[in-house]
């Protein structure tokens, strides 16, 4: 009850915001039970970067985007990891013409078992999947440009 109350004394930009994450997060994850070779063609030009340059203008929507994505995770009744999040912020920067870079890394664990990992950069800026991402090689890019 605490958290509805919380919701609805946010501001209509942000509940809005965090609706759309909400229904990217389900977007992804409905894509992340396809198969890969029929989701890859629509998450961009593969093995391709954006640019690294920092536009001043996306700052406060990058940043929003990330903490709606990180929040929203949290209370989907599915599973909304790595991959799921990183997809559903690139739709999301993509709606709003930002150009992004999703990146797909491997890893093995302490008990070398093979672990993948995902994450999305716009920019200078991590948006999604930071934690962790230098343990993992990257082995596979898809460049969004808009």
């Amino acid at each position: 009850m605490k958290k509805l109350k919380v919701f609805l004394a946010l501001n209509k930009e942000t509940k809005m915001l965090l609706v759309e994450s909400y229904f990217y997060l389900a977007w992804a994850r409905v894509l992340k039970l396809a198969s890969f070779s029929k989701v890859a063609p629509s998450l961009g030009n593969q093995m391709d970067e954006t640019s690294l340059e920092l536009n001043p203008e996306t700052r406060k929507t990058l940043a929003a985007i990330s903490q709606s994505i990180h929040l929203m995770s949290r209370y989907t009744f599915w599973e909304s990891e790595c991959l799921v999040k990183a997809m559903a912020a690139m739709k999301m920067l993509e709606k709003r013409h930002i150009e992004s870079t999703l990146y797909l890394g491997t890893a093995k664990d302490e008990s070398g078992k093979l672990i993948a990992h995902a994450w999305l950069r716009s920019g200078p800026f991590y948006i999604t999947g930071k934690e962790g991402m230098e343990r993992f090689t990257i082995v596979r890019k898809f460049a969004k440009n808009v």
